[in-house]
């Protein structure tokens, strides 16, 4: 593995740490491929974990666009680790 995927896997692992924590939901009932409804996470739980994650990447995520129509933990994490690389220019 290359430090270019351990970086992202570390990002990753950091994003669904912060889901954990702001959405209140057990870290081992997070992966990649659970939906946000199996997690029982409303559009409120959505708003305090992106704040969340602007804080902890220093990045702004807006809420709506294609964040908005992440059905999936995987399609969450991915729009939101795009806003981080746009924004930190890696």
């Amino acid at each position: 593995m290359d430090g270019q995927q351990t970086e992202r896997d570390d990002t990753i692992g950091q994003i669904l740490d912060v889901i954990a924590k702001e959405g209140m939901v057990d870290r081992a009932k997070i992966t990649l491929d659970s939906s946000l409804e199996d997690l029982q996470l409303k559009s409120m739980d959505i708003v305090v974990i992106l704040t969340g994650l602007e804080e902890k990447f220093s990045v702004y995520i807006p809420i709506d666009g294609p964040l908005a129509e992440a059905k999936d933990v995987r399609g969450f994490v991915e729009h939101v680790m795009e806003y981080i690389a746009q924004q930190q220019g890696t």
